[in-house]
């Protein structure tokens, strides 16, 4: 049987290997600390979960229209008024299942063959393959301290071609957790607008920032193209649910797209988020970004030690990622054996980088501090051992 040529381009995401591997030693007594899968091990904030329970107990589980629970939508408008300062009219967003929802949309709007996407190298892999789902060309640019792991303005400039129809930028970013502050976010969108080219921003992570406020390219620019999720900040993964923020005009089109693709977000879900919002869980999740910042702080210490530590540390996200050189040259198999030897599941950087994803690693800071103290002691055991 013949499949659609367009599906070979979706490489495997090879984490999920090392998670299947990770499990399976856990099945046999292994003590394993999982550092692999980008979910911290909080639990949904308890006044989510509440309003979830009880909108199911109200039996509020019928279809919402296909751009989302009218009151989310709203809520999601005020939140990037009060904390970002951006005027966004709620008709401009799109209430979807998971940030994938609206990356699906995105790119399916967005891109047709024949075009090219200009984005960063490494990055998160789904990027890549929505657009060449919807048979576009990807040219992942490298970028490394240089350019502060993103791009930038002169990168665009540098890289962009005929038939280029879009830059598309993560910040914070997965894997590296770096960001673009207000001026290079700036020179993006001007280089872009000077190439009558449309950006798309993922900024899913947004709020999970430590060392300077978080960043919205709404606040700059109505023309962007923003995907964001309730799933890492506000700490809803298994719940399905993000957003698309739009330009007025393409607003009708997509809600069309999403008609016909999934129809509508989860009910239940769209009703727990707007619990999300609310000064209570604000203050839950607050203090969740600060462990995650004491997080970040203790494991880049303990890899400093074995001279693993980034030399520029993520602002955002809840990853490091890793130059493993001096090591190994092959991070799958660097992977495999700390896990088969230390029992520490990390992933391969050759799931997130086109060039030089052999020797980098990504390490996710999603386990407790005493956890991640026994990871760093029993990464140092395995290198001291290659």
């Amino acid at each position: 049987m013949a499949w659609n040529s367009r599906v070979a381009q979706v490489a495997p995401f090879r984490v999920m290997h090392l998670l299947e591997m990770a499990q399976a030693r856990e099945a046999t007594g292994h003590d394993v600390i999982h550092l692999e899968v980008g979910e911290p091990d909080f639990p949904t904030p308890e006044p989510v979960i509440a309003a979830g329970q009880a909108a199911l107990t109200q039996g509020l589980t019928r279809y919402t229209p296909a751009a989302g629970l009218p009151a989310l939508r709203e809520a999601i408008a005020r939140h990037y008024h009060e904390h970002f300062g951006a005027s966004v009219d709620p008709a401009r967003i799109i209430v979807t299942p998971g940030a994938s929802g609206a990356l699906l949309l995105a790119s399916q709007l967005l891109v047709e063959a024949g075009d090219r996407v200009l984005m960063a190298d490494p990055n998160y892999p789904c990027n890549r393959h929505f657009m060449a789902l919807a048979g576009a060309e990807v040219d992942a640019v490298s970028v490394g301290r240089d350019s502060g792991w993103q791009l930038n303005g002169a990168l665009v400039a540098e890289h962009w071609q005929p038939n280029t129809r879009l830059a598309m930028l993560a910040s914070p970013s997965n894997p590296t957790g770096h960001t673009l502050n207000a001026s290079a976010l700036a020179g993006v969108q001007a280089a872009v607008a000077e190439r009558d080219g449309t950006l798309l921003v993922d900024e899913i992570y947004q709020g999970l920032n430590y060392d300077e406020a978080p960043l919205s390219a709404l606040s700059l620019t109505d023309d962007a193209f923003v995907v964001n999720s309730f799933s890492k900040y506000f700490g809803m993964t298994g719940w399905r649910l993000g957003w698309l923020v739009a330009p007025e005009a393409a607003i009708e089109p997509l809600t069309r797209l999403a008609q016909n693709v999934f129809l509508a977000a989860p009910t239940p879900s769209q009703h727990a988020a707007l619990a999300a919002f609310t000064p209570e869980c604000r203050a839950i999740l607050e203090a969740r970004r600060q462990t995650l910042k004491t997080r970040r702080d203790v494991l880049l210490d303990g890899l400093a030690r074995l001279g693993l530590a980034p030399d520029v540390p993520p602002q955002g996200a809840f990853y490091l990622w890793l130059d493993i050189s001096r090591y190994s040259r092959d991070s799958q198999a660097f992977c495999e054996r700390l896990l088969e030897e230390e029992n520490v599941a990390i992933t391969p950087g050759i799931d997130f980088a086109v060039r030089g994803g052999e020797h980098h690693v990504r390490i996710a800071f999603t386990n407790d501090v005493a956890r991640l103290e026994e990871a760093v002691a029993r990464i140092a055991r395995f290198v001291s051992r290659l």
